[in-house]
């Protein structure tokens, strides 16, 4: 394994294994529905336990799939050093403190050095990040932290906004709240007009985020 593969699997956070543990989802989601006062034996609740453990394995698919399998070799070289920007890749995760979801949009754009990435990789990157347990400031890093290291680019800059659902159903219950974080790498953090650019480009014609 090269060093660079090895800093991609570190930012990656890749875990063993290839599925979850769904006989333990299964049997505590059955103590769970007990906890709460439910019938885990009733028509309705029968088969929620494997249901949910099925859930849980998709929706948490981002801990075990593998960087290098899911980058595929998609890098070229090409003579091109104008600013490269996927906007509106829409995404869910789980917020780590609840495990209710956040879901959202990634606008992302970077500066090549030489080397471009496969237009269908940057919304895997992003579901790689977003298919586990999540905050959204760490997962905004995470992505761009694994595309600058991916392609050494001139810049990397990302920008997500999402709706948290442990924020519009329980709490303070704030429906049109919208949390956006950014993170700018290299030209996007140094260059003011670089950064300008990014975010003019973004925000034009850009869709009304609803769920």
């Amino acid at each position: 394994m090269t060093e660079k593969d090895e800093a991609i699997y570190r930012i990656a956070g890749l875990l063993p294994g290839e599925d979850i543990d769904q006989e333990s989802v299964q049997t505590t989601t059955r103590l769970l529905l007990e906890a709460i006062g439910e019938n885990p034996e009733r028509e309705g609740l029968l088969r929620t336990p494997e249901r949910v453990a099925q859930m849980y394995n998709e929706l948490l698919a981002g801990y075990r799939t593998d960087p290098i399998t899911l980058v595929n070799g998609a890098i070229f070289e090409v003579d091109y050093d104008e600013m490269v920007i996927v906007r509106d890749i829409e995404f869910y995760s789980l917020c780590e403190h609840h495990l209710l979801p956040f879901v959202g949009r990634a606008h992302i754009a970077y500066i090549p050095k030489g080397k471009v990435i496969g237009l269908s990789k940057i919304p895997r990157i992003v579901d790689l990040f977003a298919h586990r347990l999540q905050l959204q400031e760490r997962m905004t890093r995470q992505v761009a932290d694994f595309i600058n290291e991916l392609l050494q680019p001139h810049g990397v800059a990302v920008v997500l906004e999402a709706f948290h659902l442990c924020t519009m159903i329980r709490g303070v219950k704030k429906h049109d709240a919208r949390m956006t974080t950014s993170a700018m790498l290299g030209y996007f953090r140094s260059k003011i007009a670089t950064r300008q650019e990014f975010l003019d480009n973004i925000s034009r014609g850009a869709e009304a985020l609803s769920i």
